[in-house]
Parts: structure tokens; C-alpha cells; sequence
């Protein structure tokens, strides 16, 4: 389905958002500022019962993280859809000078005429042994942004107006293909013997306050003339639901070897990549780039951007009980460092920037670092670093973290380290 422009009245919501999000309530930024706090145990069951073995983890503390975050933060996770089906890839088996296979990749979420779709894109490399592990991670402008191919499909559906990037009139233009590249180095990944997939995320649920009507929302409708329910999905849930659409996919791709597929975004899509990682086990490999707030870093920490400021900007994002806690972060039963958690034994990777004090740094180093219990009571090594690293000094166990120069992006030096870390994990098993 091609998602129709907002109403006005949706429109103004979002241009309100964007307001609000460049002159935001004040931050704190002052180390010295940040009251005590206490973070709630992971290993520690909500009648007081210690988690001392993986059986007790698996069956009952997990499950009663996983419901804290889904009914106070994200939203309740839709289950998948019985309608979804794929379209048949189109492929071209020379593109990029002969280097890679493109395939595109319709996948609908229902079997409804016109219901929601999205649009899959896949590079895979044509000198290595296949099936080829993955990346998989949305995008912010189009699959035609991550790349000047010619070949990928313009996307027509809404996505924000931006004049550099050639989005007009709330559609992508011409002008918009490959303005998007420094973010995804195709060839760097492909050399590496990655295949990438990648999808615009506004087709699953566009980035706006419609009142839940867009995307994939429309699949799960509220009962009309009803608040909705605090636990309702927000657009991190729907997105992260989206990544496992991919993966229901990928399963499917006899060139893909979908034992092997590491889920990967950044800022409000590491917020999504975490959340998918703990929702669906397949994701071998969960990485959270610059994702803050919402993402890697501690709510209690009130350092950079907190749940004032992003809920009153994107109230879309998070589930309707996650307001409640504005200003209250030391009554949440949980904190983000279990978010990461919920990963285990998997490898989890999180990823800062210097610059980026926004989304506290400091504070998702230390949320991957009060995870790491759960990863050693689970047999694995954890995050070896005891303080936080250096800039760009990577510290890689199963959780792996660094902190690089520079600001609030994606760079090839965060690619570089994925891939490591990636090669470290996959590459050694049989």
C-alpha cells in the first residue's frame, strides 16, 4: 500500500514535534547534577526471588522483563500477521559493476488488496560462498538514499520534507538517490563478505502523530471511540515489527544464511534495533547505534535527553503508559540496562559518539555494563571493560561497546567495528 500524505490537522502535529524537538525543556548536562539512583536488578524477580541459574532467567525473570517493557515503555508486540506474503524478487544478478546481487523484495503484511507493505532491499556479494550472513537495518529516507544505484526503486510513499536530501512536497524525488551514502557503505560491507538488507521504515509506520491510523497500525485497530490501551503499540513496536517481517523473509532467501543476521540502527532505529533483538530471538547479533534515550542509555541517569523531552516531542514513538513516568524515572520498574539484557546470550553491541551528549553516552556505556551480569550468569564473558573506554578504543566481549570522535551519525568506523564484531562471533563457528 502507498501511504497517503497526512491531513493537515496530522501535519501540524508533526511540524509541532519538530518545534519542540529543536527548542526542547532544558537538559542537564552536568555530571555532578545527576542525583543517586539505584538500578533495579536483572537477577533479582519482582517477589524478591535472586535469579541464580539460566533456567530461572529464561523462565521467569525474562519473561517478566519483557512484559515490564512491553506494557510500561514500548507497547505489546502484534503477533504476526496470517496474511503476510511475499511478492516474487526482482533481481539483477551484475549489479554495482558486476560486484553484488540486488534483489527488491515486496513483502505485504496482509492479503488484503492495497493493505501496508514494505519494500525490501538486498545487496549480497557475489565473491563469497552463499548463503552470506547479513546486516539488516531500516532506513530514514528510502532504499534509494542508501545508495546512487540507479536500479533501486524511487520510494513514493510520505517521508519528511528535507530540501537537501530532495524530499518535496513530503515524496522523494530524483535528487533524493545515494544522499544517504555515507551512512551505508555498501561496498565496504560487501567486501567484507555481508550481504545488507535494508527497508524505509516509514513504510511499516510513518513518522508522524496520525493517530495510529498509517502503516502497519492499521492492522491493529482500537476499538472506535475508545482512549487506547496503555499498552498499546507505539511506532518503535511497530518499526521493530517490522524488522521481523524482514527476517520472516530472509528465511526464505536460499542466498541469506539466516542463522547469521545482525539487526543494526541508529538513533530511533537503534532504539528500534534493541527492542526488535529482544522481542525476536532470531536476530543473531543486535547492535544500537547513538540510540539514547529510549534506547541503550539509563532513564535515571538525568543527563542529555529524558522521557520529558521525548515524549513530549514524539508521543507516537512509546506506548501510552510510558507518560506516566515523566519526571518519575526512579519509580520505573525497570531501566534500559535490562532492555539490553533481554538479549542474552546473544551478542549485543552499543554503540556512542563523543559529541552526541544528547544521548549520554556515559549512560549507554553503563547500561551495556549493568548487563553484563545476566550475560555471565549465562556463560559468556559479558563487556570487559570496567570503566568506560577511551575514545575509539573498542572493548568486545559478547556485549561490545566503544565510544568513537565525533558526533550524531553512523560512520565507517562504526561499520568497521560491527563487522569485527560480527567476524569475531560468526566466523569462528563451524
Amino acid at each position: 500500500m502507498r501511504l497517503q500524505a497526512p491531513a493537515v490537522s496530522s501535519l501540524s502535529l508533526w511540524l509541532l514535534a519538530a518545534a519542540v524537538t529543536a527548542a526542547p525543556p532544558a537538559a542537564n548536562y552536568d555530571e555532578s547534577k545527576i542525583a543517586p539512583y539505584t538500578l533495579p536488578d536483572p537477577l533479582v524477580c519482582s517477589d524478591g526471588t535472586p535469579v541464580r541459574d539460566p533456567a530461572t532467567w529464561r523462565t521467569r525473570r525474562r519473561p517478566e522483563i519483557l512484559a515490564l517493557l512491553s506494557t510500561q515503555e514500548y507497547g505489546r508486540m502484534p503477533a504476526p500477521p496470517p496474511g503476510l506474503h511475499f511478492e516474487a524478487p526482482r533481481v539483477d544478478s551484475n549489479a554495482l559493476g558486476g560486484t553484488a546481487t540486488r534483489k527488491q523484495v515486496r513483502i505485504l503484511f496482509s492479503d488484503r488488496p492495497g493493505g501496508p507493505s514494505m519494500d525490501l532491499l538486498l545487496y549480497i556479494p557475489k565473491d563469497r560462498p552463499r548463503p552470506a550472513p547479513a546486516f539488516l537495518g531500516l532506513n530514514f529516507y528510502g532504499n534509494h538514499s542508501i545508495h546512487p544505484d540507479p536500479g533501486i526503486d524511487l520510494n513514493t510513499n510520505w517521508m519528511r520534507d528535507n530540501k537537501e536530501f530532495g524530499v518535496a512536497n513530503n515524496r522523494a524525488t530524483e535528487a533524493s538517490r545515494g544522499v544517504r551514502a555515507n551512512r551505508w557503505p555498501v561496498e565496504r560491507i560487501l567486501a567484507r563478505g555481508f550481504a545488507l538488507a535494508t527497508a524505509y521504515y516509514g513504510d511499516i509506520d510513518p513518522d508522524f502523530d496520525d493517530g495510529f491510523k498509517n502503516g502497519a497500525h492499521a492492522l491493529w485497530p482500537a476499538p472506535p471511540d475508545a482512549p487506547r490501551p496503555p499498552d498499546a503499540p507505539g511506532a518503535i513496536t511497530a518499526w521493530a515489527w517490522g524488522l521481523s517481517r524482514a527476517m520472516d523473509y530472509l528465511q526464505t532467501d536460499p542466498d541469506i544464511d539466516a542463522r547469521h543476521v545482525a539487526v543494526m540502527g541508529h538513533s530511533r532505529l537503534g532504539k528500534t534495533s534493541l527492542w526488535a533483538g529482544a522481542t525476536d530471538e532470531r536476530f543473531a547479533i543486535v547492535i544500537s547505534n547513538n540510540s539514547g534515550c529510549g534506547g541503550a542509555a539509563l532513564h535515571r541517569r538525568d543527563f542529555g535527553e529524558q522521557i520529558r523531552h521525548i515524549t513530549r516531542a514524539f508521543p507516537h514513538w512509546f506506548c501510552p503508559a510510558f507518560s506516566a513516568y515523566v519526571d518519575r524515572e526512579a519509580e520505573l520498574p525497570f531501566d534500559q540496562h535490562m532492555l539490553i539484557a533481554l538479549v542474552a546470550p546473544r551478542p549485543v553491541y552499543i554503540a556512542s559518539a563523543e559529541e552526541d551528549r544528547w544521548a549520554d553516552p556515559r549512560g549507554e556505556f553503563l547500561a551495556a555494563k549493568a548487563a553484563d551480569p545476566v550475560y555471565r550468569l549465562l556463560g559468556t564473558p559479558g563487556l570487559p571493560a570496567t570503566d568506560m573506554p577511551p575514545i575509539n578504543s573498542p572493548s568486545s566481549g559478547t556485549i561490545g561497546y566503544h565510544i568513537r570522535d565525533g558526533k550524531h551519525d553512523v560512520t565507517d568506523y562504526d561499520w568497521d567495528r560491527y563487522m569485527d564484531f560480527a567476524d569475531k562471533h560468526w566466523r569462528a563457528q563451524p
